[in-house]
């Protein structure tokens, strides 16, 4: 669905949504227990959780229940397999104070994408959308206000089957749980060029967001750390040396007036709803912005030329992150990310319209 259907689809779907979705309230809200002077990404839950569950043919059971554990059986294939995708999308609230979802419509396309290459089934407009707008509606009060703060909105789905034959679940779980949220990193990152382990290949799943591509990256990420790097910058797996992307983000490097990120051709990169954002914001502010294959080779030789103005991540959970430190083999490459004068004007941009400051003329937002 393009972004000029939203104020259509949105009553359309919002009245499907209301129709098919049984709400029960918690009894007992936490929202007095938040903190929200000290929020930390992804630790706290809000009151609500949206489930439902496919039952081989159709979505039923679908309710907005109060948060709570999920029950799973030991044989349930999720658990043998890997059969699970999901999504990062944030809600913050404008400058009245109502709530507002970025992209959704982004994130449900590529959350149907992800199911199709994951051997599970598409999830309705009415569940994926409509349910998450009434989900923030109703924990309207756990959307943070404070800067650089917002509603962590996490969709996920599983298999459901109680067999570990090794086969596609016929039945599977679906979910939305939300948490308020600061900053993923808090300061500037250091990254380290990876050239042994590979994140994904053609024909792969590294455009779908499924969560083994995020287990298959934790053993040579916790080696980084312990050299004292955040994050991973991964590499190509035939030649090893043009960019992909980070852990957690795409990566984006300011050579001159030209803003370059790795193209997505090859299906090994995810795409991005904060790359795309990003993408938009700078050709508004006049870059010449390139999606095709960079080499570290050429980061290296901007950087010694000194072309090389920034480089940073962007994703839905880490926004846009400035990147200090850059190693690869013996090159070690610094960055005065206090002098990050376009990294800064997209933050700006970008948290302009996402909490309403300025028009919303990309229709980017669906306001609850």
């Amino acid at each position: 669905m393009m972004v000029a259907d939203y104020p259509t689809a949105k009553s359309t779907v919002m009245e499907e949504a209301k129709r098919k979705i049984k709400v029960t309230k918690t009894t007992k809200s936490r929202l007095s227990e938040l903190d929200f002077s000290n929020l930390a990404f992804g630790k706290k839950y809000a009151d609500h959780m949206l489930v439902a569950d496919f039952d081989g043919k159709e979505w039923k059971n679908a309710e907005i229940i109060p948060f709570q554990n999920l029950s799973v059986s030991p044989s349930n294939a999720a658990w043998h397999y890997g059969q699970a995708i999901f999504e990062g999308i944030k809600a913050y609230n404008d400058q009245e104070g109502n709530p507002m979802i970025f992209r959704p419509y982004d994130n449900y396309a590529r959350f149907n994408k992800s199911a199709e290459r994951m051997g599970m089934p598409e999830v309705p407009e009415w569940l994926f959308v409509g349910g998450m707008a009434m989900l923030i509606d109703l924990d309207r009060g756990w959307v943070p206000s404070n800067e650089g703060c917002s509603l962590y909105l996490r969709p996920f789905m599983i298999a459901a089957d109680e067999f570990i034959g090794v086969r596609p679940s016929d039945t599977y779980k679906f979910a939305i749980i939300n948490s308020p949220s600061g900053p993923y990193f808090n300061k500037p990152i250091h990254l380290l060029v990876q050239d042994k382990y590979v994140r994904a290949f053609p024909g792969g799943v590294g455009y779908a967001k499924a969560a083994g591509n995020y287990g298959g990256a934790m053993y040579p990420t916790m080696q980084a750390k312990k050299q004292g790097y955040d994050q991973i910058l991964w590499v190509d797996g035939f030649d090893y040396k043009y960019l992909q992307e980070c852990g957690t983000m795409n990566v984006f490097v300011i050579i001159g007036n030209r803003a370059i990120t790795p193209d997505l051709t090859n299906g090994t990169i995810l795409a991005g709803v904060t790359r795309a954002s990003v993408m938009d914001v700078l050709a508004d502010m006049g870059f010449e912005v390139e999606e095709r294959p960079i080499s570290i080779e050429e980061v290296v030789t901007a950087w010694k030329e000194g072309t090389l103005r920034e480089v940073f991540g962007t994703g839905t959970a880490a926004s846009v992150a400035y990147v200090e430190q850059l190693d690869y083999k013996e090159h070690k490459i610094s960055l005065d990310t206090t002098k990050y004068a376009v990294g800064a004007e997209v933050i700006e941009r970008l948290d302009a319209i996402r909490t309403g400051k300025v028009e919303d003329v990309k229709g980017w937002n669906y306001r609850i």
